[in-house]
């Protein structure tokens, strides 16, 4: 059905295409209602309507669906989900390096948290090997912690 955006932006080149795509943005349509209203906007043949709808399935911008004798015209989204793309490769052409991009933003402020942090704990480290404990220089004060003291002198004190 459907190919590349040169067939599509090749049927939407006749305004009575366009004109048929803005019929179908709402909802879809059955081709009787499109003809009629393509007949009101100019003067034009139902033959020629549906050789224009015809034009614009083999591009891929409209479905179909049969219903009796009835034929319902729908927009495509996928078509049209590819003409924007082509669209906005064109409006912005660095686009498809955003992701990467974002990612190595999000690499480069994890390496610089963990160079900043490495150096934070390199200058704590420095500043204790410099300066000594201010408690262990007062006098009568012990640096580490008492263990448990025995009630009775010669009872073991350990844990069981």
């Amino acid at each position: 059905m459907g190919s590349g955006p040169e067939k599509i932006f090749e049927a939407l080149g006749d305004p009575v295409r366009r004109y048929v795509l803005e019929l179908l943005v709402g909802e879809e349509q059955p081709a009787s209602a499109i003809v009629a209203a393509v007949q009101g906007h100019t003067r034009i043949s139902q033959p020629g309507v549906s050789q224009h709808l015809k034009v614009m399935r083999d591009a891929g911008l409209v479905s179909v669906r049969a219903e009796g004798t009835r034929r319902f015209y729908a927009l495509d989204a996928a078509s049209l989900a590819a003409a924007q793309a082509w669209l906005a490769h064109l409006t912005d052409p660095l686009h498809r390096f955003a992701q990467p991009l974002d990612a190595l933003a999000t690499e480069v402020a994890r390496g610089k948290r963990a160079r900043r942090a490495a150096e934070s704990d390199a200058a704590e480290a420095d500043r204790r090997a410099i300066e000594p404990d201010p408690r262990a220089a007062e006098p009568g004060r012990r640096t580490a912690e008492p263990g448990p003291v025995a009630d009775e002198p010669g009872k073991d004190v350990r844990p069981a």
